[in-house]
């Protein structure tokens, strides 16, 4: 057999190891949703709670309380050497901020709610990955209340120049799925940061046909700044999807 014709069975074994969790990870919080149905839950922050919390498992007796685990989050740094006048566990949470390349979603998970501390550090991850990465991570499901924390960083860190990066992002997130179902859940101050989110891209825009005719006459080029008209046609079609007046 040639070496193109070669099976990477390492790689086939992580992909199949990556569907399985999404796929139970789907199982446990479709579960999570029908017994906050159930149990008639007063608010959607009491049912989103109850989804989140579908991965948590009851203590046993054998389980032992109080004993904190050192997990580096770098998978590149050296967990056994603390630097100087750093605490172990200081030590612990500095090499956490390591930079590793997420290869599942629950990869993902774990860094957005334990690692990334703030929003400018979110926001700088996002455009990091880029959105064939994040709609390869998603491509089965964004996760139940992921979806408007991912909106409220774009919008609250969003920058002219990101603008392109961003428009491809909302167009990956798009694509995931049960997208519709995602987009149904938002909470109020998620579906505000949407619609600012799409007003400021917009605004964006509005300026764009000045810039193009000085850059034309500049340049003097028959279809100047074609890579913004693309923008322009995507961002009136994530308008529809995202359901944005």
């Amino acid at each position: 057999m040639e070496k193109t014709d070669t099976i990477d069975f390492r790689a086939l074994e992580k992909e199949l190891q990556a569907a399985l969790a999404a796929d139970e990870k789907y199982q446990r919080e479709n579960a999570a949703k029908f017994r906050a149905v159930e149990q008639k839950v007063a608010s959607y922050e009491e049912f989103r709670d109850i989804v989140l919390a579908s991965h948590l498992k009851p203590l046993e007796r054998k389980d032992k309380m109080g004993i904190k685990k050192m997990v580096p989050w770098n998978c590149h740094g050296k967990s056994a050497t603390a630097l100087p006048g750093i605490t172990q566990e200081e030590s612990t949470d500095v090499s956490q901020k390591g930079d590793c390349q997420p290869e599942t979603s629950s990869d993902f998970y774990r860094a957005w709610r334990h690692h990334l501390r703030n929003g400018p550090e979110r926001y700088q991850t996002l455009l990091k990955l880029g959105a064939p990465t994040l709609g390869h991570l998603f491509r089965v499901d964004v996760g139940f209340g992921l979806l408007g924390e991912l909106l409220i960083t774009l919008e609250e860190n969003f920058k002219t120049a990101d603008c392109t990066a961003v428009l491809g992002i909302l167009h990956s997130l798009s694509r995931t799925g049960r997208f519709g179902l995602n987009l149904s859940l938002l909470s109020n101050a998620e579906r505000t940061s949407c619609q600012k989110l799409f007003q400021k891209l917009q605004s964006m825009d509005n300026t764009r046909p000045i810039e193009k005719e000085l850059i034309y006459k500049e340049h003097e080029l028959e279809k100047p700044y074609s890579g913004n008209d693309r923008d322009e046609k995507l961002l009136q079609e994530l308008s529809e999807i995202y359901q944005v007046d």
